[in-house]
C-alpha cells in the first residue's frame, strides 16, 4: 500500500478513539497535526502532477518530431517503429501512474474533508462527558433509626471547552449540569436547600437544571523563566480544584493538581508551577484563591463594599497553599501540600442556613503522600499495572478572638489527623478495566475541605471515624462508553464530619453524646451507598 494512502486512513482513524490521547485538546492537536500532513501531501501531488503533464506534453511534441523524420527518411523506417513504440509504451506507465496519483489525491482531499467537519473549522474544541447513575443509600442514626433511599438516579453532564491559541498559551473551561431526576419532594426545606448552590460544592451537587461554569482560565506555559533553564506555568479564574490527586483514581478522571486527601472543593484564584528539576520531576506550585468576597449586592445603595462594616457581614475567605512534589519519574511519586485558610465560617443558626454566617478562624492543614504505579518492574503485567498509595494529612484550628463562637467546639487550637491507603489494579475479567479498594481514618478534630467530593451520602475522606471503599471500572465501547460499579461505607466515630468550622457545625460529639443532647435524630452513625453509572466520553 502506498504510504500516502496509510497517511489517509491514518486520518481517518484519529476522527476516533485515541486510546494514547488523554485530553480533549491533545485529541483535537493530533487530528490538526495529521491535517496539516495530509494538506502538505495534497499540495506536493498537485506539483508532481503539473510537472508529470508539463513533461508529457513536452516528450509527446519531441516524439511527433522524430516521428515526422523517421516517416521522411526512408533509409531509418526501423529506427522510426521502434521510437513510435517506445513512446507508446512511456505514454501507457505515464498514464496509469498519473492515474494512481488522482486516486491518492481524492483520498487525501476526503480525509482532509473529514477532519474539517470534525474540527468544525472552530478555534474552540468541545468534548461531552455524560454520566447516568442510579444509587441504593442507606442511613443508621445515632439513636438507630434509619433513612434510605433505595434508588436515587442523577444526570450529569460536563462540556469541556478549550484552545491552545499559541505553544504558551491556552484557554480551557467546563460548563457542568448536574440534576436528579424530576422534581425534589424536600428541595424547599430552608435548613440545608440554600447550601445546595454554595459557590464550593454548586456543581458538584444533584441541585436544579441550570448550566454553571465549574471552570474557566487561562493556562501560560514556558520552557524558561526569566532566562533559566526552569518550566513554568501561571494561571488565573476559576480553578479545576475538584477531583485531585488520588481522589481522581477511583473518580477515573485526570487528576486536577490540589492533593484530593485535603482540599475537593471549587473556587477561584490563581497558580504558578515551577519546575525545579525535570530529571527528578521535582516542582514547587503556589495557589492563591478566593472562597468568599465580602461584597454588597450590586442593587443596594453602595454596591460592592464592605458589608463586614457596613452591616456585620463576613470578611474574605482568602486561602495560600503551596504544593511541593520532590520528586516524580511518572512510576513512583512522592508529593506534599501546605494551606492556610483565613476567615472561615460556621452556619450562624444550624437550623435554618438562611440565616447567613458567623466568621469563626482560620485553619492550617498539612498533607503528604507516596504513590507506585506499577509495583517494582517486569514483575508480570497485573502487578506493572497495579497502583498502591498513602496518604497523611493533619488541620490545626486558629480560632479568630472575639468570635461570637469558637472553632470545632473549643475555644483553643485543635489539630486533627487523617490517614488513606488504597490500591488499583487491572480488572480480573477485562482486558482494560480496573478496580480499586480504599480506606482512611479521621480522627476527633480532623477537618478538610472536601465538600465536592463526588459521594452523594457525605465526604469519605472527612470521615471522623473509618471509610471502606470498593469500585469496579470496566469499558463497555473502547474509552467512550464505561461502566462503575462503587460500594462506599461510613463508619462514623464522631459527628460534625461534613459541617462548618465552628461550634454550631462542626464539634464532635459520640454518638452517646448526640442522644443526650436529644440530637440522636440528625446524628448519622452509620452511612453506605451502593452506586451504578454508566458514562458516555467523547
Amino acid at each position: 500500500m502506498n504510504k500516502p494512502l496509510l497517511l489517509s486512513l491514518a486520518a481517518v482513524a484519529l476522527l476516533g478513539t485515541n486510546l494514547n490521547a488523554q485530553t480533549m485538546y491533545e485529541r483535537f492537536e493530533a487530528m490538526e497535526k495529521e491535517m496539516t500532513k495530509l494538506k502538505q501531501e495534497i499540495a506536493t501531488l498537485k506539483s508532481v502532477k503539473s510537472v508529470k503533464s508539463t513533461k508529457k506534453v513536452d516528450e509527446e511534441a519531441e516524439d511527433d518530431a522524430e516521428d515526422d523524420e523517421a516517416v521522411a527518411s526512408e533509409d531509418k523506417g526501423e529506427k522510426a517503429t521502434t521510437v513510435a513504440a517506445s513512446s507508446k509504451d512511456e505514454e501507457e506507465e505515464g498514464g496509469e501512474e498519473i492515474a494512481s496519483n488522482e486516486d491518492r489525491l481524492f483520498e487525501l482531499e476526503e480525509a482532509v474533508s473529514e477532519l474539517n467537519r470534525n474540527t468544525t473549522g472552530s478555534h474552540l474544541k468541545f468534548q461531552v462527558d455524560y454520566r447516568f447513575a442510579v444509587e441504593n443509600m442507606d442511613y443508621e442514626m445515632a439513636d438507630g433509626s434509619k433513612a434510605k433511599n433505595d434508588a436515587f438516579m442523577t444526570n450529569r453532564l460536563w462540556i469541556d471547552m478549550g484552545y491552545k491559541a499559541t505553544n504558551n498559551l491556552s484557554f480551557i473551561g467546563q460548563l457542568a449540569y448536574n440534576k436528579a431526576f424530576g422534581q425534589r419532594s424536600g428541595a424547599s426545606d430552608p435548613t440545608s436547600a440554600s447550601l445546595e448552590a454554595f459557590d464550593w460544592i454548586a456543581n458538584e451537587n444533584a441541585y436544579d437544571d441550570a448550566i454553571r461554569v465549574r471552570t474557566a482560565y487561562f493556562l501560560w506555559q514556558d520552557t524558561q523563566f526569566m532566562g533559566l533553564d526552569m518550566p513554568w506555568t501561571f494561571s488565573v479564574g476559576r480553578r479545576p480544584s475538584a477531583n485531585g490527586q488520588l481522589v481522581n483514581l477511583r473518580d477515573d478522571d485526570t487528576a486536577s493538581s490540589p492533593l484530593g486527601h485535603a482540599i475537593n472543593v471549587e473556587f477561584d484564584g490563581a497558580s504558578s508551577q515551577f519546575t525545579l528539576n525535570k530529571t527528578t520531576g521535582t516542582s514547587i506550585k503556589l495557589c492563591l484563591g478566593r472562597g468568599m468576597s465580602n461584597a454588597a449586592p450590586k442593587f443596594t445603595s453602595t454596591p460592592y463594599t464592605d458589608v463586614a462594616n457596613a452591616n456585620g457581614g463576613n470578611s474574605n475567605i482568602d486561602i495560600a497553599g503551596l504544593i511541593f512534589t520532590p520528586y516524580d519519574d511518572k512510576q513512583y511519586k512522592l508529593s506534599s501540600m501546605y494551606y492556610y485558610a483565613d476567615n472561615l465560617i460556621d452556619a450562624a443558626n444550624p437550623m435554618d442556613y438562611t440565616a447567613g454566617f458567623d466568621t469563626v478562624g482560620g485553619m492550617h492543614s498539612g498533607t503528604v503522600y507516596a504513590s507506585a504505579k506499577g509495583i517494582g518492574k517486569n514483575l508480570g503485567a497485573f502487578l506493572d499495572d497495579t497502583t498502591v498509595f498513602a496518604s497523611f494529612a493533619f488541620s490545626k484550628t486558629d480560632p479568630k478572638d472575639g468570635a461570637p463562637q469558637g472553632m470545632l467546639g473549643e475555644t483553643q487550637s485543635k489539630t486533627g489527623t487523617s490517614f488513606w491507603v488504597g490500591t488499583q489494579f487491572p480488572s480480573l475479567i477485562s482486558e482494560d478495566g480496573k478496580w480499586g479498594v480504599e480506606y482512611n481514618h479521621g480522627s476527633k478534630y480532623w477537618r478538610s475541605m472536601t465538600y465536592g467530593e463526588d459521594t452523594n451520602i457525605g465526604s469519605k475522606l472527612a470521615a471522623r471515624g473509618d471509610a471502606y471503599e470498593a469500585y469496579f471500572t470496566e469499558y463497555l465501547v473502547d474509552d467512550i462508553l464505561s461502566m462503575q460499579l462503587r460500594y462506599t461505607y461510613i463508619d462514623y466515630k464522631y459527628s460534625g464530619s461534613n459541617g462548618f468550622f465552628g461550634d454550631n457545625t462542626g464539634t464532635p460529639m459520640t454518638m452517646d453524646q448526640a442522644v443526650a443532647n436529644s440530637m440522636g435524630g440528625m446524628v448519622v452513625d452509620k452511612a453506605q451507598d451502593i452506586r451504578l453509572y454508566i458514562r458516555y466520553r467523547y
